[in-house]
């Protein structure tokens, strides 16, 4: 076919100019992104054209290479179109022979997008070019045949807020345990677990950001198979130095009180109980105490022995608070002339045998103040005269004399504070021992330097050099009393009941110790009264007092035990009450109405067996049988059922307890 004519030509000019005068400048960003689809737009009317010529030239004539060139107009399309032409012929003949899969093998060969070189999966449509072609990707996915998978979770994790999961042509967003996916499709948002009233069972449920916790409270752990709390045993963690005593949710730890420790602040280890308060503990070399021996028996034994008959002269200073006990005794045997000379209601009285017949003479002032005062008995002219600071106080007429005549010799005995037989052999039954102090003492005129250095060198023999009234706890030792605590109503039959009053005069030494204690038979602590450092069940750290039946605080009062001030500490204990007051203010309860009903209970119980009143300490219980089970050290007045205790009445007492004497406080260094 021969070229185009100059109308022809200057057509398709003014065609190509007309459709470029439409065409609006792009960015190059956006023109590469349609650049190949324009370009077939633009030339569509060329296009139309030259299948015409396409028609005449290679379908209804045979074309030469030259020819197709001419119908193309360009190499590239020309070279991929002739050797494909060739094959048509080679495959149905020639245009000539007018075979019609010739004329769609022909016209299909200028189609670059037949067949199509495109991944099918990810091309969304194939464009035919200029001797090439354009494959039109789909959405995620990406290369020159749209057969790469674009990975969207390479870039921003695809947008999604937790997992991205790359898939072919797309990727999915996702969450992880504890989240959910929103209408979004990439949002995660927090599952509530504790929506669910089953989650932790009886514990407390607490959502967390994707997941939950189960809460118990302190001393509990939570079980995820039981879904329950179950208490911790902190003692089978080694959490206690010494005894360790588990409860529900919690534990006490204590120390042996006995052997002079107490809790530290970490309410763990142990530490020494160590006085707060100096008490003037310093003795006198040149005194004696009578009441060193708490059996009554005498602290001071002599015997005289003379050549010729012999008058008593006995002299000595004073000092007692005691009301009552033996100053000495001096004569023969019980059957035999002997005198006492004691104090009863604190004033002095002479006791009297000869030849069988006895008698009792008081009289005189009130000698139990505490201050020294000097004291003498002599025989004169078969009379006895008893002075008090040189003035007589009694003069009784004797019908013989205390030497008495044995193998030559005339014979005394005299023994200090306390008698040398059983007081119920008295003529007037009296309690032996008091708690009193002597010095300068004269016997028969004689200075007895033997005694001096007894009492020299043993410091339990010496008394202290200062004193005030009350009762001397050294923190080693305790007293204890049979008293009955029940008693019988007249109003209704033989119906039982039981009271407890204790009033305790106190000047503490130390932060912690028992006052008193009521134990049975079983060594069960009954009921304690105790000062304390750190109470341990309630994890405080503060002098308090204490009052308990046996493990279980019932109230609980703060204390200032260190200010070396007397301080009065009363206890009221009944069926369905027990109050504890301390300088006249009410102590805390420490147990709801039902738990004091129930310990009371526990506590009237021990009071229908027998029980025994200590004061000042326990005997030896297991630690953890009272909260505090250590000695009390400083001064202690008791009042038990509006009965004064007096400690030379107790069934026991430790030789190193005072019954009616107490240091005080030292002075503070200048």
């Amino acid at each position: 076919m021969p070229p185009p004519g100059p109308a022809a030509a200057l057509l398709l000019l003014l065609l190509l100019a007309s459709e470029s005068a439409h065409t609006v400048m792009l960015r190059a960003r956006e023109a590469a992104q349609f650049l190949r689809p324009r370009q077939r737009r633009a030339y569509q009317v060329f296009e139309e054209a030259k299948q015409g010529h396409l028609e005449r030239e290679c379908i209804e004539e045979l074309c030469s290479q030259e020819e197709a060139r001419e119908v193309f107009e360009n190499d590239p399309e020309t070279n991929y179109f002739y050797p494909r032409y060739l094959d048509c012929i080679s495959k149905y003949g020639s245009p000539y022979t007018k075979h019609p899969d010739f004329v769609t093998c022909v016209q299909n060969l200028p189609d670059q997008c037949s067949p199509n070189p495109c991944a099918k999966e990810g091309t969304q449509a194939c464009q035919d070019l200029m001797g090439n072609f354009y494959c039109q990707c789909r959405a995620g996915w990406g290369g020159r045949l749209c057969d790469r998978d674009v990975n969207e979770c390479g870039q921003q994790n695809g947008g999604c807020s937790q997992v991205c999961t790359n898939q072919p042509g797309s990727f999915h967003c996702a969450c992880s345990s504890g989240y959910v996916l929103s209408p979004d499709g990439r949002t995660c948002l927090d599952v509530d677990e504790c929506a669910d009233a089953g989650a932790c069972g009886e514990a407390r449920c607490q959502n967390l950001p994707g997941s939950y916790s189960c809460l118990c409270d302190e001393g509990y752990t939570f079980s995820a198979q039981e879904k329950s709390c179950r208490d911790v045993d902190e003692c089978a963690e080694g959490r206690c130095e010494q005894a360790c005593v588990n409860s529900p949710g919690s534990y006490s730890c204590h120390c042996d009180g006995r052997g002079g420790l107490k809790l530290s602040q970490d309410m763990n280890t142990c530490e020494d109980i160590l006085p707060c308060v100096p008490l003037s503990t310093a003795r006198s070399l040149k005194s004696l105490y009578l009441g060193r021996m708490f059996s009554g028996t005498p602290v001071i034994r002599l015997r005289f022995k003379r050549l010729q008959p012999t008058r008593l002269v006995a002299e000595f200073d004073f000092r007692t608070f005691d009301p009552e006990g033996v100053l000495f005794f001096a004569g023969g045997r019980q059957d035999s002339t002997w005198i006492v000379l004691g104090l009863r209601a604190g004033r002095l009285e002479l006791q009297l045998r000869y030849h069988g017949v006895g008698r009792v003479t008081s009289s005189g002032p009130v000698i139990n103040h505490g201050m020294w005062q000097t004291i003498s008995v002599e025989e004169l002219e078969r009379n006895l005269v008893v002075k008090v600071n040189k003035d007589a106080v009694m003069k009784i007429a004797v019908a013989a004399d205390l030497f008495q005549l044995e193998r030559g010799l005339y014979h005394l005995n005299l023994t200090v504070g306390g008698i040398p037989f059983k007081e119920k052999d008295l003529i007037q039954p009296i309690n032996p021992r008091l708690d009193g102090c002597m010095r300068s003492w004269n016997w028969l005129n004689g200075e007895d330097t033997a005694i001096q250095e007894t009492v020299k060198v043993n410091a339990k023999m010496q008394c202290f050099s200062v004193t005030e009234r009350g009762s001397f706890y050294p923190g080693t030792g305790f007293a204890f009393y049979s008293l009955d605590y029940a008693r019988t109503s007249p109003d209704v039959g033989t119906e039982t009941t039981w009271e407890i009053e204790v009033v305790a005069r106190i000047r503490p030494a130390t932060d912690t110790g028992v006052l008193l204690a009521l134990v049975g038979e079983d060594h069960a602590v009954a009921l304690s009264l105790a000062l304390v450092d750190y109470h341990s069940t309630k994890k405080l750290k503060k002098q308090l007092v204490v009052l308990a039946v046996e493990s279980v605080a019932l109230a609980l009062m703060e204390i200032k035990v260190c200010d070396g001030q007397e301080h009065v500490v009363s206890v009221s204990v009944k069926e369905g009450e027990a109050v504890l007051e301390v300088d006249g203010t009410k102590g805390a309860s420490e147990v709801s109405h039902e738990g004091l009903t129930e310990t009371l209970a526990v506590l009237g119980k021990h009071l229908q067996g027998s029980v025994r009143t200590f004061i000042g300490g326990l005997p030896d219980v297991p630690v953890t049988s009272a909260p505090v089970t250590a000695f009390y050290r400083g001064c202690m007045t008791l009042e038990v059922n509006r009965q004064a205790l007096d400690l030379d009445e107790a069934t026991y007492k430790h030789s190193d307890i005072t019954s009616h004497s107490c240091p005080p406080v030292e002075p503070a260094t200048p």
